[in-house]
């Protein structure tokens, strides 16, 4: 693996298992563009369940924006990270689909068995300075 990709994709997963409320904010300052958007494509089936009664399309769900991102990796971290059971690994190498355009694969593993309970992949895009500009982010797998 190219090793800037790696450490590239280090202090991507680090942002997700960052214990420091601010250590956390200015990773995703210097991860992210200001107007950096991550797109959840498959939302939780309960989500899927309600559009699908209200005779809506399943929506994608997305936040836009240093403070929404920061939000939502938080919540990510208070949900599953901070009660001590998981922690987020690369699941792999990142890889260059385009240039940049990258492929990352993760998982959510067990603490205490080192398992993967969960994982995805986000297909990533950056800017000319290697920041993320859109991540479409595909849960499911590892």
């Amino acid at each position: 693996m190219d090793e800037r990709l790696e450490q590239w994709s280090d202090r991507y997963i680090a942002q997700w298992n960052e214990s420091d409320p601010e250590t956390r904010r200015v990773l995703i300052k210097e991860l992210w563009t200001p107007d950096g958007v991550q797109v959840l494509v498959n939302p939780p089936q309960e989500i899927r369940d309600a559009a699908r009664n209200l005779a809506f399309p399943i929506p994608p769900l997305e936040v836009r924006g240093h403070d929404a991102l920061n939000g939502r990796i938080s919540r990510a971290y208070d949900m599953f990270v901070a009660p001590g059971e998981h922690v987020f690994k690369a699941a792999g190498e990142a890889t260059y689909l385009l240039p940049n355009v990258l492929a990352l694969r993760w998982s959510m593993a067990s603490v205490d068995t080192g398992e993967a309970v969960g994982g995805g992949l986000d297909v990533i895009t950056l800017d000319d300075e290697g920041r993320i500009r859109t991540d479409h982010q595909f849960i499911g797998g590892s």
